[in-house]
């Protein structure tokens, strides 16, 4: 029997596709191997090789490339730990055969399936290929449907028996574990514990069903009860139909009440438009007014640049004649310090000449008294006047000199203080300008349309918006505003200073278009408007090179650029922009004006503003005129910047002048006080030198009237200088009147310089009143624009916010209303058509509300009718047939969940009972097929297999034990023993399993050579006549294997040291 099972016969033999069995394996870089092929032979495949060569890894590619997980093959936690040291990937690449019947989708994956799986550090993926190395799917779904169509388990040991496996099947004694083998092998623990889950979802369905039906029967109680109150409540429904038709009137009386609020609001949006045309007339006047404010505003501001400069030279007078005045005063001052001298000192010669006279008289009565003492004391006397007044003469003449040096220095100030007082005016003035200039150059960067004409081009442009249906062609202008400099802001200057007002100028197309815009200008109060007529369909002009100047500098219209060919035509028409030359300085300038004498030359312009052209043999150069801000500059951020740079200089400049200026005001006061300081000193030095000649000249009278008492030549003289004396203050009288005469020439002087200059101040106040005035004006009438402004802007809000939101709202209630009537039409028709409503006769007027009122005092009647129930009878009869409704198909669905159950259950009870049956016949071909594997060594055996313990023993009568009737346990036996019943176990089981391919690992552990010999032989036999795939992989030496052309042996490498 056992050798009958060792051969296959010839029709197996040829009927065997081959169909799921491995053709080849490749690994890269896989545990230790990094880059293994091995080829498989259809039948029986041995793999031999020292410990550590890589065998073991073999199957266990095997097992990855088929799904299993890594801890499934007990070698790696995780399919990273597979890939060799070193290595960032790791490759597992296997070939199947996909041929005969059971081929699996042969027409997509050909004769061979190739499975690929690559494992990185951090993910792994499966691909399918077909016979061609194609990819087909990368699906895990794919893969599972290919191992279920083939059977392949690589977890079910009888399919891959691991190196693990093997020992511990092959070592291991435990009933328990042997039956935990066979029940997984043979497949029963899979469908056990399916059908085991099967019945707990049954019985779990089966309690969940039962627990439905018994929420049916509060149902059925509640329908009974339905029942009993419908009968009672049918005799209300006459008052029932009554409310109904109180509701269809109050449906439709909706309707009706939309029809009287459409008409409320078709009345109140005609009230509202009503207000339109109030509200643009206001605006319309205030626009006009704040259009008159700007035009007031721009004179006014005119007017206060002219009298700012007639101020401030009125002011310069009056500065100047105030300096007269003090002048003339300090001048009075003088003479009548000087008459007052000059008058004490007539007096003094009175007194003299009064004392003289007494002399003469004493004169006898001192010429006895007088001794040598009194001479001598007399000549002392003398002496010491004669110092005194020599000391008082050096120092008048030194106060002089003092007083003279500061005059001449007081004099200096005031002229250094005028020129000051000239610088600061100067510069206000440019300071005005510049502040002017900043300011127009700001408003231009707000609009680059005011920097040709200022606000009068914005009211001429909205006059010509208001006016456009009455021109032929719309002007183009101004001029300025259409063209722009090519090369940045380099030659604005110059072009500005050729084209000038050209440049303000507007185009239009015909005489008549310039009349209209003649008035447009005049409405805008835009005088002296410079308007150019030109054909505006005239292409633009294409100027020959010949005439042009022929020069490497540029023209005018070389560095200009419009989008409009009309402008550009004007501009050379008119001006002749193409014959106007740039330079880059003056002597560049007059070398191209004047030194190469170019034909169609008309003009050359510089960057530092000279104008040079021939006229005839002349030569002709205009000087720069004062520069002015450009108007042709693409930013005026740069101009704004530098303006306010140089009117920061200008401050800083007029800051300092008025410093320098405070300055020489203290110096002069300081010197003016000096001044009156040294001429008090000078006048008192006067007064001591005055007394010290009279006292001189007295003591001299006297010492000579006592030494000629005696004689009457001592009265002689002094009667001579008596009359001297009165001589000279006759002279001095005379000087005296002249002096007063000048003292009251000087007086009318100065009153006479007063009083001009309080009536210069008087009429300059005037002046200075009618600037103040005029700047209170000015302010007025920005205040009154920004009143009209915000007035403007407060009716338009008014129409923008109020009016015109008001109408819109009043509109879209008006659709709202009629939305919602068409919507109230709608419902009420759904409840009762309109002929209903009316042929229960004409509409009394009744309002929602009235009506609602009377279905409440209905609804109340019903009430009290129906006091005992709380529903009304439809409602009743709506519950009643919904009620039924829900119970007749739970009911029904609960029959069909029962009549499933019901089918489920037997049909489970049918698959258990074959379950059961199918494990007996197991059992018993298990014991068959043991007996058979343990016959080819003259052994038997029984196996027990107890479903109710889950144990499985095996039981072995060993040829010595023929004499006696008792058959051992496996632990009595001996290794080698042991582990060969153990193989013919394995073998038992394997002929109850089905794969493609089997592998089995180490598989002759704990064998003797007998055993091993004897287990070889079986294992060989076996694998040849059950017709699959068989690997054997094994430490040992395999040549005891007989020879056959089905089996295929590999001798693995050395591992290296």
């Amino acid at each position: 029997m056992a050798k009958s099972g060792a051969r296959p016969s010839a029709s197996f033999i040829k009927q065997r596709s081959g169909s799921g069995t491995i053709l080849r394996i490749k690994l890269e870089n896989f545990m230790c191997h990094s880059n293994l092929q091995i080829e498989f032979g259809e039948w029986v495949n041995f793999i031999t090789g020292q410990n550590g060569s890589g065998k073991s890894a073999i199957l266990t590619a095997l097992c990855v490339a088929f799904g299993c997980r890594a801890k499934g093959t007990q070698r790696a936690s995780t399919l990273k730990d597979f890939i060799k040291t070193g290595c960032s990937y790791a490759v597992v690449h296997v070939e199947m055969k996909n041929q005969g019947e059971d081929a699996f989708k042969p027409e997509v994956y050909g004769d061979v399936i190739i499975i690929e799986r690559r494992i990185t550090e951090s993910a792994s993926s499966t691909i399918l290929k077909d016979h061609e190395g194609k990819k087909v799917s990368s699906r895990k779904d794919e893969l599972r449907e290919l191992v279920e169509h083939y059977n392949i388990d690589v977890e079910n040991p009888c399919v891959v028996m691991s190196q693990d496996k093997s020992r511990e099947f092959l070592h291991s004694g435990n009933d328990k574990d042997k039956f935990k083998f066979f029940f997984k092998a043979t497949l029963l623990q899979q469908v056990n514990d399916l059908l085991q889950s099967i019945y707990e979802h049954l019985n779990s369905a089966t309690a969940i069903v039962d627990e439905m039906e018994e929420t049916i029967k509060p149902i059925e109680k509640e329908i009974n009860e339905l029942r009993g109150k419908i009968k009672n409540m049918e005799q209300v429904e006459e008052i029932a139909q009554k409310l109904q038709q109180l509701k269809k009137k109050l449906a439709w009386s909706w309707v009706y009440d939309v029809d009287r609020q459409l008409q409320e609001q078709t009345d109140k949006i005609v009230k509202l438009k009503e207000r339109i045309p109030t509200c643009q007339a206001k605006i319309d006047w205030e626009l006009g007014k704040v259009e008159s404010l700007r035009d007031r505003l721009t004179k006014k501001k005119a007017k206060v640049a002219c009298l700012m400069d007639e101020s401030t030279a009125m002011k310069r007078e009056i500065e100047t004649c105030h300096q007269s005045a003090k002048t003339a005063a300090r001048e009075k001052i003088a003479l009548e310090e000087e008459f007052n001298h000059k008058r004490n000192s007539v007096q003094k010669i009175k007194d003299r000449v009064r004392r003289l006279e007494r002399q003469v008289g004493d004169i006898n009565e001192q010429t006895m008294r007088n001794t040598q003492a009194e001479q001598s004391e007399t000549e002392e006397k003398l002496r010491y006047l004669e110092q005194e007044i020599e000391k008082a003469e050096t120092l008048l003449s030194r106060l002089k000199e003092e007083e003279n040096s500061l005059l001449e220095k007081a004099s200096a100030g005031r002229r250094e203080m005028e020129h000051i007082e000239d610088m600061i005016r100067d510069h206000q003035k440019r300071q005005n300008n510049i502040n002017s200039n900043i300011y127009d150059l700001k408003k231009h960067q707000t609009n680059k349309v005011t920097a040709f004409g200022g606000d009068r081009v914005i009211y001429l442009l909205q006059a010509i918006e208001r006016h456009h249906r009455r021109f032929k062609k719309p002007p183009i202008g101004p001029i300025g505003s259409h063209v722009t400099l090519i090369n940045g802001n380099k030659w604005a200057s110059a072009v500005e200073q050729a084209l000038g007002n050209m440049l303000n100028a507007f185009i239009v197309t015909d005489h008549k278009d310039s009349l209209t815009l003649r008035s447009c200008a005049n409405e805008a109060n835009y005088k002296n408007l410079r308007i150019i007529i030109y054909d505006f369909s005239r292409p633009r002009l294409n100027i020959p090179r010949h005439m042009i100047p022929q020069t490497e500098h540029p023209t005018i219209l070389s560095v200009l650029h419009s989008d409009n060919p009309t402008v550009l035509n004007v501009l050379v028409d008119v001006s002749n922009v193409e014959r106007q030359v740039l330079a880059e300085n003056y002597e560049v300038g007059k070398a191209v004006a004047f030194g190469q004498r170019l034909s169609n030359l008309k003009d050359v312009y510089t960057l530092d503003g000279y104008r040079m052209f021939f006229r005839g043999p002349v030569q002709t150069t205009l000087p720069p005129i004062p520069r002015k801000p450009t108007r042709l500059c693409a930013s005026f951020d740069d101009q704004i910047k530098d303006l306010e740079i140089e009117a920061s200089r200008g401050q800083n400049e007029i800051n300092q002048c008025m410093r320098r200026k405070r300055g020489a005001e203290e110096n002069l006061e300081e010197l003016e006080l000096k001044i009156r300081t040294l001429k008090k000193h000078r006048s008192q030095a006067e007064k001591v030198l005055t007394t010290k000649e009279f006292e001189m000249r007295d003591l001299k009278s006297t010492v000579a009237a006592e030494n000629e008492a005696s004689s009457s030549s001592s009265v002689n003289e002094l009667q001579l200088e008596i009359m001297k004396e009165r001589e000279e203050m006759e002279e001095k009288e005379a000087f005296l009147e002249k002096l007063q005469m000048c003292l009251k020439e000087a007086e009318l002087k100065a009153n006479k310089l007063n009083a001009s200059f309080e009536n210069l101040r008087e009429s300059a106040k005037g002046e200075i009143d009618a600037f103040e005035e005029a700047e209170n004006e000015l302010k007025k009438i920005e205040k009154d624009l920004q009143s009209a402004e915000a007035e403007k802007i407060h009716y338009e809000n008014i129409m923008k916010n109020k009016v015109l939101p008001d109408i819109n709202e009043a509109e879209a209630n008006y659709e709202e209303l009629k939305t919602k009537r068409k919507e109230s039409d709608q419902k009420a028709s759904e409840i009762c058509p309109e002929s209903e409503i009316l042929s229960l006769g004409p509409w009394d007027g009744s309002t929602p509300e009235q009506l609602s009122a009377q279905i409440n005092r209905m609804n109340q009647r019903l009430h009290r009718e129906n006091q005992q129930f709380s529903e009304s009878i439809d409602d009743l009869r709506m519950m009643y047939e919904k009620l039924e409704r829900k119970i007749a198909k739970k009911r029904k669905l609960y029959q069909g969940y029962r009549e499933k159950l019901m089918a489920c259950k037997t049909a489970l009870d049918s698959r258990w009972g074959k379950f059961q049956r199918n494990a007996s016949l197991l059992r018993r071909q298990l014991t068959w097929q043991f007996n058979s594997h343990l016959g080819k060594k003259g052994i038997s055996g029984h196996i027990k297999v107890s479903y109710e313990n889950k144990t499985l023993s095996i039981e072995v009568k060993m040829p010595q034990d023929a004499t006696s009737n008792a058959v051992r346990d496996t632990k009595g036996l001996s290794g080698g023993e042991r582990s060969f019943s153990t193989l013919c176990f394995a073998l038992a089981l394997h002929d109850m399993t089905e794969a493609p391919f089997r592998a089995m690992d180490e598989f002759d552990v704990f064998m003797d050579a007998v055993s091993r010999k004897i287990s070889l032989d079986a294992l060989v036999d076996f694998a040849i006549a059950h017709g699959a795939q068989w690997m054997f992989i094994t430490p040992h030496d395999i040549s005891m294997v007989k020879s056959h052309e089905r089996i295929k042996k590999q001798q693995m490498a050395a591992p290296r040291s």
